[in-house]
């Protein structure tokens, strides 16, 4: 299934046909298929909705860069041409990012909120990073005085070599759009989240570090965090059940 906005046609998905609706709003490079088995549960009671963001799954990418903005106004859109309100939102990771502006920015109505290993707090830039970066300007700089045939050779390594795997895996025309969501703190809007929140995360967590949970739960008043041993990023992945089981408290309660 489809919906239109501006320029962009939305893939999504629905399942089940309870009373509560629940949109999950999935990390980066995510589909649906990571989510089928808490899906398959939710959807006895509640009607759920995942959606394909621009550039993954069935949903093509624009002709132009995103910002974070684009991306929570073509949910608002979703949720306004579906006739949902009040739905329950369960977002991993950059999800979490879209999740946290619908909630607070935006001030829509969100019954439940569940962050998993949500992104959202930009990490602090290290000396480390900061000389790394320099170095790579720098290489990229003299590159462009040598010549044409070994210049292009050269710009690629260092490409390579310098970037993260994450970002060299992307179109080139969504490289912008990455940078500007990745380089968006939002650690101010999480004091304006006024709803339930619960928040679970895996102790391990290398991309999202166990330390942004615990800001997010002291910022954001009606949370519960909830940490998972010797799990990473994706905690819901490696504890599918019991995290099916403590959503489902969760709600219920």
């Amino acid at each position: 299934m489809t919906i239109n906005y501006k320029d962009i046609i939305l893939s999504y998905k629905k399942y089940g046909d309870g009373k509560d609706n629940i949109i999950i709003l999935p990390g980066w490079g995510e589909t649906r298929n990571t989510f089928l088995e808490i899906i398959d549960i939710l959807k006895i009671d509640y009607t759920i909705y995942i959606l394909d963001y621009p550039g993954f799954g069935n949903t093509p990418f624009p002709n132009r860069n995103l910002t974070m903005d684009d991306y929570s106004l073509l949910v608002i859109d979703f949720l306004s041409q579906l006739n949902i309100t009040n739905p329950i939102v369960i977002a991993h990771s950059f999800g979490g990012r879209i999740a946290i502006l619908l909630s607070s920015k935006y001030n829509i109505s969100i019954k439940n909120l569940i962050l998993i290993d949500s992104a959202g707090i930009k990490p602090k830039v290290t000396l480390k990073k900061k000389f790394k970066l320099k170095i790579y300007k720098t290489l990229q700089s003299l590159a462009n005085y040598l010549p044409k045939n070994i210049k292009t050779k050269v710009k690629t390594y260092l490409f390579n070599k310098f970037s993260s795997t994450d970002y060299q895996s992307l179109d080139p025309n969504m490289r912008e759009t990455f940078k500007n969501i990745v380089n968006l703190d939002l650690s101010n809007y999480l004091s304006k989240i006024k709803c339930n929140t619960l928040i679970l995360w895996g102790e391990k967590d290398i991309d999202t570090p166990l330390k942004d949970a615990k800001i997010m739960h002291k910022k954001i008043t009606n949370s519960e965090l909830i940490i998972f041993p010797n799990c990473t990023h994706f905690c819901y992945l490696e504890n599918t059940y019991v995290i099916i089981k403590i959503i489902l408290c969760f709600l219920e309660s």
